[in-house]
C-alpha cells in the first residue's frame, strides 16, 4: 500500500514538473497591447506611490497615530502586496511573446493573491466595527478600542486569510494537470486553474464554494451590522453639524466597501459560460487591479489632515531640492 503511494506521488510529481501555464490575458486585441500595457502601468504606479505614500504619510504624522489610521496603514499594506503579485505579471504578459508561468509560479501568485483577497475582506470589516463603535460609544471608544484588541483584530485578518489560502492551495496541488494549460484570465485564479485540470475537481470546487461564500457572508454581517447601528445613532443626533460629521468619517470607508464587495458580488452573478469571460475578466481587472489603487485615493481625498501632510511634505522636498 505504501509502495503503490509513493509511485503515485512520484508520477503526479514528474507530471507536475513539466506543467506549465499559459495566461491568454487579453492577447485576442493585438491592436490594444500597448494601450492597455500603458494604463496598466500607470494603474500600478500609482497604486505602489498611493498605498506606500499612505503608510509614510500615516508614519509621519503624530496627528494619524490614531487607530483608524493604524488599520488604514494594513489596508493600504494589503492592496500594495495584492497588486505587486498580481500587476507586474499582467504587463509582463503585454509586451511579451511567451505568456507562459510555471506550475510553481502559478500556484504561489493564486496562494498570495488568495491571502491578500480575504484579508482585505477581513480587515474592511474590521474597520466598518471600529467606525461602529468610534460612532456609536464614543466615549467608552479607547477602551473598547485598545492597541491589543486592535493589533489581536488585525493579525486575525492576515491569520484567516493565511489558513483559508493554505487550505485551497492544498486541494489545488492535489489535482492533476498535463503539459502546456491555456488559462482564459490574466492571473491564476482558482476556477481557471481548476478548469485546466483532468482529474475530479469536485472536492476543490466545493471547498472554494464553502469558503468564499463564508467569508463574504461573514464579513458582509459585521459591515451591514456596524453601519446600521451607526446610521441609527447618527438620525438620533440632535444637531445636523454632528450628523455630517459622523457620516463624513464612514463616507470614506462605505464607498471602499461598496466598490469592493459590489464587484465580487458581480463576480458571483456572472454565469460560468464561453460567452461570459470578458466580462469575468473586466470585473478580476477591477478588484485585483484597480481597487488597490483606487482605497488610497478615496480615503486621501476625503481626508483634511492627509492632504496636509502630502502638503508639508512636497513642500519640504521642495526647500531642501532648491
Amino acid at each position: 500500500m505504501n509502495h503503490s503511494n509513493a509511485s503515485v506521488f512520484r508520477i503526479q510529481k514528474n507530471q507536475t514538473a513539466g506543467v506549465t501555464f499559459i495566461l491568454l490575458g487579453f492577447s485576442e486585441y493585438p491592436d490594444l497591447q500597448v494601450p492597455l500595457f500603458l494604463v496598466f502601468l500607470t494603474i500600478y504606479t500609482v497604486t505602489v506611490l498611493g498605498n506606500l505614500g499612505m503608510i509614510l504619510v500615516i508614519r509621519i504624522n503624530p496627528k494619524l497615530h490614531t487607530l483608524m489610521y493604524f488599520f488604514l496603514s494594513h489596508l493600504s499594506f494589503v492592496d500594495f502586496c495584492y497588486s505587486t503579485t498580481i500587476t507586474p505579471k499582467l504587463l509582463e504578459n503585454l509586451v511579451v511573446e511567451d505568456r507562459s508561468i510555471s506550475f510553481t509560479g502559478c500556484i504561489m501568485q493564486f496562494f498570495f493573491a488568495c491571502i491578500f483577497v480575504v484579508t482585505e475582506t477581513f480587515m474592511l470589516a474590521v474597520m466598518a466595527y471600529d467606525r461602529f463603535v468610534a460612532v456609536c460609544n464614543p466615549l467608552l471608544y479607547t477602551v473598547a478600542m485598545s492597541q491589543r484588541l486592535c493589533s489581536l483584530l488585525v493579525a486575525a485578518s492576515y491569520s484567516w486569510g493565511i489558513v483559508c489560502s493554505l487550505t485551497l492551495t492544498y486541494f489545488l496541488l492535489e489535482l492533476s494537470f498535463r503539459g502546456n494549460n491555456i488559462i482564459n484570465n490574466f492571473f491564476c485564479e482558482h476556477a481557471a486553474i481548476v478548469a485546466v485540470s483532468y482529474s475530479d475537481c469536485y472536492a476543490s470546487q466545493k471547498i472554494v464554494l464553502v469558503s468564499a461564500t463564508f467569508n463574504e457572508i461573514s464579513s458582509l454581517m459585521i459591515i451591514l451590522t456596524s453601519y446600521a447601528f451607526i446610521f441609527i445613532t447618527v438620525m438620533k443626533m440632535p444637531s445636523t453639524g454632528g450628523r455630517q460629521k459622523a457620516f463624513s468619517t464612514c463616507a470614506s470607508h462605505l464607498t471602499a466597501i461598496t466598490i469592493f464587495h459590489g464587484t465580487i458580488f458581480f463576480l458571483y452573478c456572472v454565469p460560468n459560460s464561453k460567452s461570459s469571460w470578458l466580462m469575468v475578466k473586466v470585473a478580476s481587472v477591477f478588484y485585483t487591479v484597480v481597487i488597490p489603487m483606487l482605497n488610497p485615493l478615496i480615503y486621501s481625498l476625503r481626508n483634511k489632515d492627509v492632504k496636509e501632510t502630502v502638503r508639508k511634505l512636497v513642500i519640504t522636498k521642495l526647500l531642501c531640492y532648491r
